[in-house]
């Protein structure tokens, strides 16, 4: 009895014992940031003289200049931003690495990104086995990538007949992998989305030829199991209102949302046809306006992907397929969008070319504000806080704010005076480490390989 009582009063003493024999762990010291044009994410005018301290990864405070104690500076890095704008750091919201996969390639956008400003890109289905080594990779510090968030995919299962499923899919049947699923109504849902949700997927994307009620019970169990949901504008052959309806977190591509107006709807996938601009135009389209509505009144989120349809009408003019839509035609629907209060993200569903300064996104955010009439804060929100929310981030990223992370941009010029100042990147902060604009290497066409 009297070896149980000793055994039972040691284990007690020993907790309290080691930790007062342990020493504590200094805390880490203050990077300062001072002097700088705070622009915060949040939409609100530039505040001039401000000072942002980190501690690590976080945030510790943002003050004015002027409130800066000789106690705060004690011991701390300061890093003068006199003259320089400060932003919260990037995201881009629509962006795809591993179709197929190909870690060089992955790593050398991810590393351009990150050097432009870039902090936190939202993944729209890829390989997932490659984007979760990646995605780690980029966390703990291992490479020069932003943080990344994904979804896996869901689709009906005509939909697997895509040469992209086959070159996400090497060793299974594609739609059966985890990360990658054919949706019916036999299928088990709870047990797929918890398939998807152990891939490391922070949401399911919802893509195409899939029916209304197993979109609406696809998003049910997908909430229940705390994942986002993403989903076309249009999933085929359920038209936008029925997706809407669902409800989704944020639907992607302004242009899917044109065929709630249009008479004949596609099938499927396979079968999009090409828009008439002419009824949305002039930016007060009456169907549209319904969906935005209810958008709005959901808390739902836009992802524009202006850049895409830029793009693709590029490749019809070189002899490519025809475009379904047209740039002028996205973005008409963006900025009725946006003038009916929808939240809109900035995502680029693309790549600048080999030996390009600047990733795809800064294309996007100057369209947002060339072509949708957005008024540059506007757009820096989209790739900031919007960004973040569509990732659902918004409590670690998308503002400079105590507590959230130290993911930040600094510019040499004033975005707010002139949009296309956002291309002056003088640094990146992610996650309290520093990346100086001058130590990046341009991306080479060896590096990007096929595409």
């Amino acid at each position: 009895m009297r070896l149980k009582f000793l055994v039972a009063a040691l284990a007690v003493a020993m907790p309290t014992m080691a930790s007062a024999g342990a020493p504590s762990a200094a805390p880490k010291p203050a990077t300062i940031y001072r002097h700088a044009t705070l622009i915060d994410g949040t939409g609100s005018a530039a505040s001039r003289g401000m000072t942002v301290v980190t501690r690590g990864e976080r945030v510790e405070a943002v003050v004015p200049d002027a409130k800066v104690t000789p106690e705060m500076l004690k011991g701390a890095r300061i890093v003068d931003l006199t003259g320089r704008y400060l932003l919260p750091g990037l995201i881009d919201s629509h962006q795809h690495i591993a179709t197929p996969p190909n870690r060089r390639r992955a790593e050398a956008l991810m590393r351009r990104d990150l050097y432009s400003g870039v902090t936190g890109t939202r993944i729209m289905a890829d390989d997932l086995r490659s984007v979760a080594e990646i995605a780690r990779a980029a966390l703990v510090g291992e490479i020069a990538s932003p943080d990344l968030y994904y979804a896996a995919l869901f689709a009906g299962p005509s939909f697997f007949d895509d040469p992209r499923t086959l070159a996400v899919s090497a060793g299974v049947k594609p739609g059966t992998g985890a990360w990658m699923q054919a949706i019916d109504h036999q299928t088990d849902l709870p047990l797929a989305v918890a398939r998807a949700k152990g891939t490391g997927a922070t949401a399911i994307k919802i893509y195409a030829n899939l029916p209304a009620d197993l979109i609406a019970r696809i998003t049910q169990e997908a909430h229940r199991q705390n994942m986002q949901v993403w989903a076309h504008g249009m999933v085929f052959p359920t038209p936008p209102a029925d997706v809407i309806a669902a409800g989704p977190d944020v639907v992607s591509h302004s242009c899917y949302l044109a065929y709630q107006a249009v008479e004949k709807r596609p099938a499927t996938y396979q079968q999009r046809v090409a828009i008439d601009p002419a009824p949305f135009m002039a930016r007060d389209n009456r169907v549209m306006a319904g969906l935005f509505a209810t958008m709005r009144e959901r808390g739902m989120l836009l992802d524009a992907t202006l850049r895409v349809y830029q793009e693709g009408e590029k490749r019809a003019q070189k002899g490519g397929a025809p475009a379904y839509c047209s740039l002028d035609l996205a973005a008409a629907l963006t900025a009725q969008a946006h003038k009916a209060g929808v939240q809109i993200s900035a995502g680029t569903d693309g790549d600048t070319e080999a030996g390009a300064p600047y990733p795809a996104l800064f294309d996007e955010i100057e369209l947002l504000v060339s072509k949708a009439g957005f008024k540059p804060a506007e757009a820096i929100r989209s790739a900031t806080l919007v960004g973040a929310q569509a990732m659902g981030q918004q409590s670690d990223m998308g503002s400079i704010a105590p507590g959230k992370l130290a993911n930040m941009v600094v510019l040499a010029r004033d975005p707010l005076a002139d949009i296309g100042n956002m291309r002056s990147v003088v640094m990146t902060v992610k996650r309290g480490r520093t990346y100086g604009r001058e130590e990046f290497k341009p991306v080479t066409a060896e590096e990007l390989g096929r595409d």
